[in-house]
């Protein structure tokens, strides 16, 4: 069974914790994994530490290193999805045929997104056309806001099955589960959470993801092994239901 893990932070540039392609590869030694959609460590792309951060040209220089990194993590031993990192200089131009996805995260004791930016819209403007997916780490009213509001139409996958962005329940009962547009990761999800969105709304927009190096691979992985669901669903979470989201963007025909 192809195995992707579809949740993966990687990078040379923040080595606290070790995150480089390397040490992915040491995490996954001796699993039946087989691929990983790649976004920047946070710390790449901005100061998190700092809720009043201001950018400056090496903090740009620093996000476009970040990004270019992941492209360049061909021919190794694992399929590698690269994801584009978008911030507040929202270089939407930087967006190659290459990459995989959008990461767009923040935690609600962090710099905000200037959502209300022109040059914001513009760049979504150019993810809905690439027809990419974004993986949106928000807090739940502007999780809320991009998926209703300002990205309409762009398919949204919420990480951790909500845990970081409201929780699970919050985002179920703001009704974004049930947009066809949102997908779900299962990075650090309880099973519970897991078990409950596949009987209420099928697996069909769920994949399987890791956090690395937050969260250990394998383990992650057993989690889903460990579901009492047939196989031909756990290939699907597994990789099946992200090729799928791939080859709605042209990668995979």
């Amino acid at each position: 069974m192809k195995i992707i893990d579809s949740h993966v932070h990687c990078g040379i540039q923040d080595t606290y914790p070790p995150q480089a392609l390397d040490d992915y590869l040491y995490a996954i030694k001796d699993s039946p994994i087989t691929g990983a959609a790649m976004f920047p460590p946070v710390m790449e792309i901005y100061d998190r530490t700092d809720p009043f951060f201001t950018d400056t040209p090496e903090w740009r220089s620093r996000r476009q290193a970040a990004n270019e990194y992941l492209l360049a993590l061909q021919g190794c031993p694992i399929d590698v999805f690269p994801y584009f990192f978008i911030w507040n200089d929202f270089a939407a131009r930087q967006i190659t045929d290459g990459h995989y996805g959008i990461k767009w995260h923040r935690h609600d004791d962090e710099p905000q997104y200037h959502y209300d930016d022109p040059a914001c819209l513009a760049a979504i403007a150019a993810i809905r056309e690439r027809k990419l997916p974004v993986v949106l780490e928000e807090e739940l009213g502007n999780t809320i806001r991009f998926v209703n509001e300002i990205a309409r139409g762009v398919r949204v996958i919420i990480p951790h099955m909500g845990m970081l962005n409201g929780g699970y329940r919050q985002i179920a009962a703001a009704g974004l589960w049930d947009n066809p547009d949102v997908w779900a990761d299962t990075a650090l999800a309880s099973s519970s959470e897991i078990l409950d969105y596949i009987n209420c709304r099928g697996h069909e927009r769920l994949l399987f993801g890791s956090d690395f190096p937050f969260g250990h691979p394998p383990a992650e992985l057993a989690k889903i092994d460990r579901l009492n669901i047939d196989d031909d669903i756990k290939a699907d979470i597994c990789a099946n239901n992200l090729l799928r989201l791939y080859e709605r963007i042209g990668q995979f025909t």
